[in-house]
């Protein structure tokens, strides 16, 4: 793709991995990898192909969805590599009570030799990528500057093909749009998603995906002061005919907008912010059904 980079796709494409989901090379002949992808031998034997002749160094993962995260064990045995990434996932204190959202998505076999932070750096020969945190789409999601090519490799948190799910109670809508923000403040050039095509645009992509979850936001309040209560009722008034197997998904992310407009003051909910409580806009007295 690049002087510096290479790309290799799993064979896993479906409606929440797009195409596939992309495992990146960094670097010449000494390499870091980026998002191992899911634990599948065809992907892992390309992988070990790719790197012939190569020293791996490390593998880093952005986030711990089974996707991005499973052949890391494998690829650690077979070459010796080091895993360098997020922090192994755990689960929140609130999942009785708001449900387990994509918990089964996670990798909970994931075990890094090392966890990095912020601001951290990896250097090979003639390469240096350094660690941004973005917490949203998970809470340990990280994304991967590579500095000199202003390249920045994005996971989940930022996509070539989609706007990203946040299911809470791992995810947070506000950790997200904080993260986007963030991200604004940088002069990437490029970005690298884990799913679909690079980003060549960064900044006015960002604007856009910010632009749209403040309209989401604005259309959930606007079905609330209409009357609807459950988001079952918002998701199907504002997505409408969508593929069923995006349905779950789709809830999750309003129940994730309508958990940050309630921390925000701007509606309220009776009770435990659950998937299935009711909503009301703050100025509403009571419940009308």
């Amino acid at each position: 793709m690049s002087e510096r980079i290479w790309r290799l796709t799993a064979p896993n494409a479906g409606p929440f991995t797009h195409t596939a989901t992309c495992t990146y090379l960094i670097g010449d002949d000494q390499l870091a990898l980026v998002d191992p992808g899911p634990d599948d031998a065809r992907h892992i034997k390309a992988i070990l192909h790719a790197i012939k002749g190569k020293e791996l160094r490390y593998i880093l993962v952005t986030h711990t969805h089974k996707d991005h995260s499973s052949a890391a064990g494998s690829l650690r045995k077979a070459t010796g590599a080091k895993i360098f990434g997020c922090a192994p996932y755990a689960p929140s204190l609130d999942i009785s009570i708001i449900g387990s959202g994509f918990d089964a998505a996670h990798d909970r076999d994931y075990a890094p030799d090392y966890v990095l932070k912020e601001g951290d750096t990896i250097t090979l020969k003639n390469t240096t990528v350094c660690v941004v945190a973005t917490p949203g789409h998970t809470s340990n999601h990280l994304c991967y500057a590579l500095e000199e090519e202003k390249a920045l490799f994005t996971g989940d948190h930022v996509m070539g093909w989609s706007t990203t799910v946040i299911a809470p109670p791992d995810g947070s809508m506000r950790d997200y749009l904080m993260s986007l923000e963030y991200l604004r403040k940088r002069n990437d050039h490029i970005m690298w998603p884990g799913h679909g095509q690079p980003i060549t645009i960064p900044q006015r992509y960002l604007r856009a995906i910010l632009h749209h979850r403040h309209a989401r936001a604005a259309a959930i309040l606007r079905r609330l002061k209409t009357g609807d209560r459950s988001i079952e009722n918002i998701v199907e008034n504002i997505y409408g005919a969508i593929n069923p197997a995006l349905r779950r998904a789709a809830a999750m992310t309003v129940f994730a907008h309508l958990q940050d407009l309630v921390e925000r003051k701007l509606a309220r909910c009776e009770g435990p912010i659950t998937p299935q409580s009711y909503y009301l806009p703050l100025e509403c007295k009571g419940f009308i059904f």
